[in-house]
């Protein structure tokens, strides 16, 4: 039996992924189990493992890309135990998603309740888990407190309002003026970073306290405009480097950036803190912790507590256009693949 996957042939444009075509499917070996993939998410993330700028991926092209999956047991490897086939699972591999079916270590795959929606599921993994980690193991915020968060209308900023909201946080969300609609459905309050000054809008609406925590993605120059809105107390979490996919900045300048600054701040000792987070180190750190939360969100889901902005469900094979959006940053919430 075949199956299709995207192969990434080259680092550089969307163009580089293509989709092929393989004849026979993998099989499992020991420990292992096959997954049909039902749905693989796509984000920022993957448009910098595709210009071969992210610090965490070693391999070089082509392999086939893809940050995390949502899919059903397919076959079992020999010894393997607690999974059976039909039962639902996801993971987060970094590369490797992008495809309709797959072997992954048993060990590895979260499991999930039956009942899921796939694309509601898949958003759980990468873009849900930063937002809820960031709100929860970084910093707990309690019900009240205040919370800026950049790229608001993107797949980790919706996340974060969605979440704030279940919280009781009050959330403020920078967003071009297209996206404040989707700002405003999870109960935040947009600020249109292109014609408001941010940090202006935030001290003003917090009569000049600033807020209890900062989630900035943007990076580069936004890092120390961002640290100008906390309160006394509160936390500045860098997250992610937007600037990087419009090649204002690249990872090693953007870290090295972010590193000077933490080192002035420390020295100006104002109640003020800190600190970097990156999903795939917390995972490599706190696997168990990793599994614990995202089972945590596969329930909230099933409850009905959560319902993720999608702004399309798509075939795998328009992939490359995904990233065209992607790249021009014109999509709202997430797009998602459908593999089957």
């Amino acid at each position: 039996m075949s199956y299709q996957h995207i192969t990434l042939k080259a680092f550089g444009g969307p163009e580089q992924l293509q989709l092929e075509s393989v004849a026979d499917l993998p099989e499992p070996g020991p420990g292992e189990i096959r997954v049909r993939v039902l749905t693989a998410g796509t984000g920022f993330t993957d448009t910098i493992i595709r210009q071969g700028q992210y610090v965490g991926v070693k391999e070089k092209p082509p392999f086939i890309p893809g940050y995390d999956w949502f899919g059903v047991v397919d076959k079992l490897g020999e010894g393997v135990e607690g999974l059976s086939v039909g039962q639902f699972v996801a993971d987060m591999p970094v590369i490797g998603g992008y495809t309709q079916y797959l072997c992954v270590s048993a060990e590895r795959v979260v499991p999930a309740p039956e009942g899921l929606d796939a694309a509601q599921a898949v958003a759980m993994i990468l873009s849900y888990t930063t937002a809820y980690q960031m709100l929860t193991r970084i910093r707990t915020l309690e019900p009240g407190a205040t919370c800026l968060v950049h790229a608001a209308g993107g797949a980790v900023g919706t996340a974060l309002l969605e979440l704030g909201r279940e919280m009781g946080l009050t959330v403020y969300g920078t967003a071009s003026q297209g996206k404040h609609d989707v700002v405003r459905q999870f109960g935040a309050i947009p600020i249109d970073y292109r014609n408001e000054d941010f940090v202006a809008r935030t001290l003003a609406e917090t009569g000049g306290r600033g807020v209890d925590a900062v989630f900035d993605t943007i990076g580069g120059k936004n890092w120390s405009r961002s640290y100008r809105c906390v309160a006394r107390g509160g936390i500045l979490v860098a997250f992610g480097a937007l600037q990087i996919t419009t090649g204002e900045e690249r990872v090693p300048s953007l870290l090295w950036g972010f590193f000077k600054l933490l080192a002035a701040w420390r020295m100006i000792p104002d109640g003020r803190s800190t600190a970097f987070y990156n999903i795939q180190t917390r995972r490599e750190k706190e696997p168990r912790q990793f599994k614990d939360d995202v089972a945590a969100l596969f329930d909230l889901l099933k409850a009905g507590k959560l319902s993720p902005a999608l702004q399309a469900v798509v075939p795998l094979a328009e992939v490359a256009d995904v990233h065209r959006l992607l790249d021009k940053g014109e999509v709202a919430g997430k797009i998602v693949l459908n593999c089957e």
